[in-house]
């Protein structure tokens, strides 16, 4: 709680200077550059600007907004800013306040993997990613053990997450059938034993705000946020031209088998299926990206990871990676074009990974701001999350067994054990989980080391 609003203040307090869409574009903007430290950091940052600072909404509507992001597929905190953009100021607002929290990132992104391209078999900057590496691979299991604690609440979520980490580990089953059958778990137990799958607040703010809002508990639903069955059907129309014109002229001009329209298909698929966070998508991209199309190597993966937890903005950003590198190293324009090949399938990635949080928030908000009840998707969004845990485990294990057995499989068995490699590892786990030191600054320690390693060599 901030001074100003604290219960021991004489004076009441001030009602809140009007939001007009200046100042609020100005806002997200700089959130845009300055939304580090994942959903939590990022959703935590709203909170302190716009409901204890500025006080344009309050906590109540705040927290529904976020409830309502939280059982979408997609990036909650992107999702969340569309949403709070969207009611102060209609669809420019949303739109302005989706867009600025993407944009910075990508031009950053899109320089850094162009920088990676041009420059990564320069022996100290393969060193930098090759120290980088551990540092990812600690940086996953931490996420597997965050989502896991808040998650794992009793048995049942518990053996949810070990199926889950067996069906894709051991069975190599697909992670949208693993989504799926993790969903129906939770719909039939959700009736059948509710208390095993009713979850808390999530990571939303727990403080309580004592001033009055501009868009506070009771404020009246603005005219433009009513529910009506003729507006979802005319944003849902609109959503799905966006979607369908793009992917007709990609497969026109690149072919309907081409990279660039598998690319807008497949991250389309994806975006539909991020239940729980970045780090739930980021299995499925591997297996479409690495395993699937080919698009990249694990390793670069694992460096595109690295740069997505470096910048600001969410962390699903990394497709814009994925897309940049695919696109450069399948000269999708033309060998004679590696950058405008690159920089033409990162747009297309990031087009089809955001598109659908759009069309979620423009749709679904109006019916969340007009009926103000509880929503009845919390338990199976709790059993996918559950299973996510399982299959980030997996990713975990799959990115070690990379790091510290580079040379893979000989003759039946992991060869090539990397010690370096696994003291980096083991380092940079003991400073996220004993000292809880920052995504950024391990990172960097190990980057440094591993270019320090590659000019001693």
């Amino acid at each position: 709680m901030t001074p100003s609003s604290s219960p021991d203040t004489a004076q009441p307090p001030a009602q809140p200077a009007d939001a007009a869409f200046w100042p609020a574009f100005r806002f997200w903007l700089k959130l845009g550059f300055i939304g580090f430290g994942g959903p939590a950091g990022q959703i935590a940052l709203m909170h302190r600007e716009l409901v204890e600072r500025r006080r344009w909404i309050s906590e109540g509507r705040f927290l529904h907004a976020l409830n309502f992001c939280m059982v979408l597929p997609g990036p909650e905190a992107q999702q969340l800013a569309t949403y709070l953009g969207w009611l102060m100021h209609r669809t420019p607002g949303g739109l302005a306040a989706g867009v600025l929290f993407v944009l910075p990132a990508f031009f950053i992104l899109v320089g850094l993997s162009w920088l990676y391209v041009a420059w990564g078999q320069v022996p100290w900057v393969a060193g930098l990613f090759y120290g980088i590496k551990p540092a990812v691979t600690a940086i996953v299991a931490q996420a597997a053990w965050r989502i896991g604690g808040r998650t794992l609440k009793n048995r049942a979520l518990g053996a949810i997450a070990a199926a889950s980490f067996i069906a894709i580990f051991a069975l190599g089953l697909p992670f949208p059938a693993i989504v799926a059958a993790a969903a129906l778990i939770g719909w039939l137990g959700g009736r059948l034993a509710p208390e095993l799958f009713r979850t808390g607040g999530g990571h939303g703010p727990a403080a309580a705000q004592a001033a009055p809002a501009l868009i506070d508990d009771d404020t009246p639903t603005p005219a433009h946020a009513r529910f009506t069955p003729g507006r979802l059907l005319r944003v849902v129309l609109f959503g799905g031209l966006l979607w369908a014109l793009p992917m007709a002229l990609l497969g026109v001009a690149a072919g309907w088998d081409g990279p660039l329209t598998q690319m807008g298909r497949f991250f389309t698929q994806a975006a539909l299926l991020t239940f729980g966070g970045a780090y739930a998508v980021l299995p499925y991209v591997f297996q479409g990206a690495v395993a699937h199309y080919g698009w990249l190597s694990a390793a670069q993966m694992m460096d595109g990871l690295a740069l997505g937890e470096t910048t600001p903005g969410p962390l699903i950003m990394v497709v814009t990676f994925v897309g940049f590198v695919g696109g450069a190293a399948h000269t999708v324009l033309g060998p004679d074009n590696p950058f405008l090949s690159g920089l033409a399938a990162a747009a297309v990635v990031t087009w089809f990974t955001f598109l659908p949080s759009f069309v979620f928030i423009f749709a679904g908000g109006p019916f969340i701001e007009t009926t103000h009840n509880d929503l009845h998707f919390t338990a199976p969004l709790t059993a996918i999350t559950a299973a996510v845990v399982g299959v980030i485990l997996n990713l975990a294990l799959f990115f070690c067994a990379h790091v510290l057995w580079p040379h893979g499989i000989t003759g039946g068995v992991l060869a090539g054990f990397d010690g370096f490699a696994a003291l980096l590892a083991a380092g940079a786990a003991v400073a996220l989980f004993r000292f809880k030191v920052g995504v950024i600054p391990v990172i960097g320690a190990c980057a440094v080391l591993g270019g320090l390693l590659s000019l001693l060599r």
